[in-house]
């Protein structure tokens, strides 16, 4: 089997090494990829939303498998463009994709299922947004942008004057574009959080073990939303009961809703979970492999990853003859980032180290933000690298991981030192 690998960061890399390891792979290709997975597999330089070279590419080298990283080329309809060429492709539809999309296509699916989330209400003019927030009472609120905005378009409020500020940014001043056509004003919900993953096929829904990712940038939760910094797997705050819930009461309905609104939902649904005092409630859904999440959880996976997705991939799933098999040991990623990060940083840094953190036993040091300039490994983005662990316990998966963290060095390099210990509260 040949299989292309669509995107350029740590998830792409994790899938890239874990389907390598399959005896029905021959061949893994990245698109674009980065230093890392061009020293597991080969990359190809194509940008990861040019769909027709990418097309191409899987044409001419006889790809029987495309899988999709990010979700961009998702929502831009890469699924729909592979399908028409008779080519297999693993993800959503880009009417599926919705569902990372838009949010308000989201929310409004949430209640027509009746699945447990934040009350809300939307909006498109300011004057009516303004008004909803002068009639709100006091208290913490959370305004989203409509579209995709790399994960900066979601403010969490802590009162009215806030969310104005807000609302302001996105519809007024259209800080994120197109993206922000639309606002969603939502109640702000307290709890843990949790990512919920499973693989769907249209109809059979195959859950992976839960992880839990770590969103603010410094240690305790402090600081601005990043795209993760870190994240472990499993997350003992969602009990086996707990999970029989959000599958009975969340993942199920949403599929079966997407079936019924004629955008059956095929790829990875990754549901952001907030545990709250009344039970478990959505925050937000993306379609694709979470990052960093994808690190631990398909570091721990013993199921040949290949076979599993190339049955989603063509309306299979439930061929699966045995349930997911996974390592008993958990699982810690942590994001080394740049300097800077999540604001501006400086790119090109020589990397030192990433091979004496392999050599640690349990550990894999998974590229993101890289590149080979003059044969050196180089920070070529925000987050850079994830450095993921496996231990006996939480506890000793987290020391091998920053044990791994302290073997790398470049100038401006840095980490959170608190992953995983959220498994203790």
């Amino acid at each position: 089997m040949k299989i292309l690998v669509v995107g350029s960061g740590g998830r792409e890399h994790v899938l890239v090494w874990k389907l390598t390891q399959s005896p029905l792979v021959e061949n893994v290709y990245c698109a674009p990829g980065n230093a890392g997975t061009a020293l597991d597999a080969e990359n190809v330089n194509i940008a990861s939303d040019d769909i027709s070279r990418l097309l191409k590419f899987a044409r001419d080298n006889a790809i029987d498998l495309t899988i999709v990283g990010p979700e961009a080329p998702l929502v831009a309809g890469i699924v729909d463009e592979f399908r028409r060429q008779n080519l297999t492709i693993f993800g959503p539809t880009a009417a599926a994709a919705k569902l990372e999309g838009s949010k308000v296509f989201t929310k409004k699916l949430l209640r027509k299922a009746n699945i447990p989330t934040a009350g809300f209400a939307v909006f498109s003019r300011m004057p009516e947004a303004m008004q909803y927030l002068e009639e709100c009472e006091e208290q913490p609120l959370v305004v989203k942008a409509d579209g995709l905005a790399a994960g900066k378009g979601v403010f969490v409020c802590a009162n009215r004057a806030e969310a104005r500020n807000a609302v302001t940014s996105i519809l007024r001043d259209r800080t994120f574009g197109a993206a922000g056509s639309q606002v969603v004003i939502e109640e702000c919900l307290v709890g843990h959080e949790a990512s919920i993953l499973a693989l769907v096929d249209g109809d059979t829904i195959v859950p992976l073990d839960v992880a839990q990712d770590h969103k603010r940038a410094y240690d305790h939760d402090r600081g601005p939303n990043t795209g993760g910094m870190g994240a472990y797997c499993p997350a003992p705050l969602v009990t086996s009961a707990i999970m029989d819930d959000i599958i009975r009461r969340i993942l199920i309905p949403t599929v079966h809703t997407m079936k019924i609104e004629g955008c059956p939902f095929s790829g990875v649904l990754y549901a952001g979970i907030m545990l709250t005092a009344n039970g478990p409630k959505v925050l937000e859904y993306n379609v694709r492999f979470g990052d960093p999440e994808a690190q631990p959880v398909l570091m721990r996976l013993r199921t040949d990853l290949a076979q599993v997705l190339m049955l989603a991939a063509t309306g299979r799933l439930a061929e699966l003859e045995d349930s997911l098999d996974w390592d008993p040991r958990p699982a810690v990623c942590v994001v080394m980032a740049s300097e800077g990060y999540p604001g501006e940083y400086k790119k090109g840094h020589a990397i030192n180290g990433i091979d004496e953190a392999n050599a640690l036993p349990d550990v894999k040091v998974f590229h993101a933000g890289t590149a080979f300039k003059n044969s050196q490994i180089v920070n070529t983005g925000g987050r850079v690298l994830g450095v993921t662990a496996m231990g006996d316990t939480i506890a000793d998966a987290k020391q091998n991981a920053y044990a791994a963290v302290d073997k790398i060095q470049w100038t401006g390099g840095w980490c959170r030192r608190d992953i995983s210990d959220k498994a203790q509260l």
